[in-house]
């Protein structure tokens, strides 16, 4: 008797989701500079795309004009001049408001990681640190997150602790807040961990990170460090 042919079913394998590629501007001093930093960022990665490379302030406005750029990576020094990239940060944040920005930094200077953010950064990067990090922060500004290293952040707190302590009309993302709310929000600013703000408050860590959740929510921002600044930005209109 024969024997019949045993079934067979054929599954169609899904394909891999490919991730985002992300369009970058780079803006260094020199062309050396532009590309040594390409070829660091895309030699083990095809989800980065150099698509412009500018060495001063008229190079960086045209090719964000000429290209869709998801990032910008500026160094804080440019062919004409010093701080030249950080001083029109300002200026690229109004004129190109989907560009996310990241100041390429020296050093670690309290001033300009303070005022970079004032002026529009989405992120700061020193240039000792490793080029992971530096793919990284590109990941993190792309998802519309908030870059910065502990340094950096206690910098910014640093800041926030000296800034006048005059109360400001609360914006109206800040009304929505709830007063339990507002209290989290204010101690997360004053650098206390999710633990310290339990012990303040007499509340459980989990209720910690609950009233967090919807004040990210609330405030339509997406983490620790951007309410940090968030609430930064609203002293400086005290």
């Amino acid at each position: 008797m024969a024997t019949q042919p045993a079934s067979v079913t054929l599954q169609r394998r899904s394909r891999p989701v490919r991730p985002t590629r992300i369009n970058i501007l780079l803006a260094d001093e020199t062309r050396m500079g532009c590309q040594l930093l390409k070829n660091a960022l895309t030699r083990s990665s095809t989800r980065f795309r150099v698509v412009e490379c500018a060495t001063n302030r008229a190079e960086v406005l045209q090719g964000l004009g000429l290209r869709e750029v998801d990032v910008a990576l500026v160094s804080e020094d440019l062919g004409d001049g010093s701080l030249v990239g950080f001083q029109i940060l300002s200026e690229l944040r109004t004129a190109f408001p989907k560009t996310r920005l990241i100041l390429l930094l020296k050093s670690g200077s309290e001033d300009l990681v303070v005022d970079a953010f004032r002026g529009g950064a989405k992120g700061v990067f020193c240039k000792s640190e490793p080029i992971q990090a530096l793919r990284k922060s590109i990941q993190a500004v792309h998802r519309g997150q908030v870059w910065a290293n502990s340094h950096q952040l206690h910098l910014i707190l640093e800041a926030l602790v000296s800034a006048p302590t005059m109360r400001a009309k609360p914006s109206p993302r800040m009304a929505v807040l709830a007063k339990r709310e507002d209290e989290v929000a204010s101690l997360v600013a004053e650098g206390l961990s999710n633990r310290e703000i339990a012990d303040r408050l007499g509340l459980s860590e989990h209720t910690v990170s609950n009233y967090l959740f919807r004040i990210y929510e609330k405030l339509g921002i997406s983490g620790r460090v951007e309410l940090v600044l968030y609430i930064l930005k609203q002293r400086q209109l005290a």
